[in-house]
């Protein structure tokens, strides 16, 4: 199936990849990747399970503003993103 490209200021394609998931069980909520997040696409929130309730990690607050810029997986030291394309 064909993905959405977009072409950078010298005129090259590139494929955007836009956040699909944040592994949870990585994530230790240091709040970087939302504070580099230019288009508020993550938000961040208090963990789900009961033993870790008053500690705070990232989601996906707004899927729909991201861009596929991928600076929230570069800031991510323990590498709790993942991302695809979009199909078209």
């Amino acid at each position: 199936m064909p993905v959405l490209k977009g072409l950078n200021y010298g005129g090259s394609e590139w494929t955007p990849q836009f956040v699909s998931n944040i592994d949870h069980e990585k994530c230790i909520g240091c709040g970087r990747c939302v504070k580099v997040c230019s288009q508020g696409s993550l938000g961040f929130g208090p963990k789900d399970d009961d033993e870790d309730a008053d500690r705070m990690q990232a989601n996906i607050g707004n899927r729909d503003n991201c861009i596929g810029c991928k600076a929230c997986g570069m800031t991510c030291v323990k590498k709790a993103f993942s991302f695809e394309p979009k199909e078209m």
